[in-house]
């Protein structure tokens, strides 16, 4: 039974280091005095009531028997923490009302008193023979010991059976978070335990005042009860902390990785990569891969055609899907036709040879290698915009949204008027692009989607050019 008093206390001590961060940074708050003060007490019993430690003690202070007044007062003081960190879970983070306060100070007055009384006792009753493992029962006859005994299984009984219901009523509330919700649930089961640790001390002990002996209760029940308790106790502490900051890294982890096509696509407009550094916490690497591709949008918004995003956009919807992915599916349409014209207008080599470039394993670049096989399209065309795709529609693309000239001279001015991009000189809207990366990059992994809705969105403009 030794070793089972170590397991709890090195649990415990797990969720003590774990909570003693936010405890020691916001001391002012009660319901972290209260969780510390529970650890800190919970940590102390198991220490003090093992074994070697109640020897130890008796010994070093050459008083027989004086460790269980020590274990009853430790045990007693965590029965208090109980119901302090209720009082403070129950009025939340608000100021403390003066209900709440009253029910404070009578707690603390009641258990600070069976504390006291526990000593008296102690100092009143004849103890002579050191027992280490089953004194509750050896002295469960003797005058004031009994007494003492009795108090301090009531003072932990009661404390016990107010929290296991209140905590078992929480666990049901609606609204939780689902990692809050089974800590609960393991807080319920360790104070049940509890008492399962109260009924066999209580009951061996009632043996003993009846002439009957269930000594066993006290030697091998209740020591296992209690450290079953006391597990149960510290993973309920430890599962919401440990669950939300695990669930979060992995949140972030996973979020990093879903804008890995969209930042591989924006190297190929920089020329460079988001800084990396393998020290880095997983958030900033996620911030420097969002600033990263955000700040190459900007340098795409003047590349980009509103008109062709609208038209992929109800395109998207055509083909059938829904309204959020026809949205994002567009955007890709509108970006990836933004990079191509970029790369026409610094003179870059033709698309043809350079789609594999864009995006991973030119699977991104589909659609402007699709683009770069069509036929030209006359730049007499009005209206909707044109695929940006021979030399004189990319020169058009280039001029009429860039510098504000094409060499089809008068021709640029109505296509880029019609795109409301201001006449063709503005900056295309970015506000999609920016707000939702993820979803641009989610559907960048889908290429044969984004083909399709463009082939559909651009096939009524060619249609009318072939006919001019």
């Amino acid at each position: 039974m030794y070793v089972s008093f170590w397991l709890p206390t090195v649990v415990l001590g797990a969720a003590l280091a774990i909570k003693l961060p936010s405890i020691l940074k916001l001391w002012r708050d009660p319901l972290l005095r209260a969780v510390g003060g529970l650890l800190i007490f919970a940590c102390a019993v198991f220490v003090f009531a093992a074994p070697k430690t109640i020897a130890w003690t008796n010994r070093v202070t050459g008083v027989p028997n004086i460790a269980a007044p020590w274990v009853y007062s430790l045990l007693t003081a965590l029965s208090a923490s109980w119901l302090l960190l209720i009082i403070a879970w129950r009025n939340g983070r608000s100021e403390r009302s003066a209900q709440t306060r009253r029910a404070t100070r009578w707690v603390v007055s009641v258990y600070a008193g069976v504390v006291v009384a526990l000593w008296v006792l102690f100092a009143l009753a004849d103890v002579p023979v050191e027992q280490i493992r089953d004194l509750d029962t050896y002295y469960a006859n003797t005058p004031f010991m009994r007494e003492e005994i009795l108090l301090y299984l009531l003072a932990h009984t009661v404390a016990c059976s107010v929290t296991a219901r209140l905590v078992w009523n929480w666990s049901r509330t609606e609204g939780l978070d689902a990692w809050l919700r089974w800590g609960l649930r393991f807080l319920g089961a360790g104070y049940v335990t509890n008492l399962l640790f109260s009924a066999a001390k209580l009951t061996a002990v009632g043996a003993r005042w009846t002439g009957h002996d269930l000594d066993w209760l006290n030697t091998g029940i209740a020591p296992s009860a209690a450290c079953i308790a006391a597990t149960l106790v510290a993973i309920g502490f430890i599962v919401p902390h440990a669950g939300q900051y695990l669930q979060e890294r992995w949140r972030i982890r996973r979020r990093y990785r879903s804008l890995k096509p969209l930042a591989r696509l924006m190297r190929g407009v920089t020329g460079a990569r988001e800084p990396f550094d393998l020290r880095a916490t997983p958030e900033l690497r996620l911030i420097r891969r969002e600033t990263f591709i955000r700040d190459a949008l900007l340098q795409l918004a003047r590349h980009l055609d509103d008109d062709l995003r609208a038209r992929s956009y109800e395109a998207g919807v055509t083909l059938g899907f829904e309204r959020g992915r026809a949205q994002a599916l567009a955007a890709a349409v509108t970006l990836l036709d933004a990079v191509e014209t970029r790369r026409r207008t610094l003179g870059d080599p033709a698309p043809a040879a350079d789609a594999g470039a864009i995006g991973a394993a030119g699977a991104i670049g589909a659609p402007g290698a699709a683009r770069a096989a069509r036929t030209t399209v006359s730049p007499r065309t009005t209206g909707s915009p044109r695929p940006l795709t021979g030399p004189t529609s990319g020169a058009v693309g280039a001029g009429g949204r860039g510098a504000g000239q094409a060499p089809g001279g008068g021709d640029a001015a109505p296509a880029g008027g019609a795109s409301g991009s201001g006449g063709g000189v503005g900056r295309g809207d970015t506000t999609y692009l920016l707000r939702e990366i993820r979803a641009v990059s989610r559907v960048l992994r889908r290429p044969d989607d984004i083909q399709a809705v463009r082939a559909h969105a651009v096939a009524p403009a060619e249609s009318m050019s072939t006919h001019e």
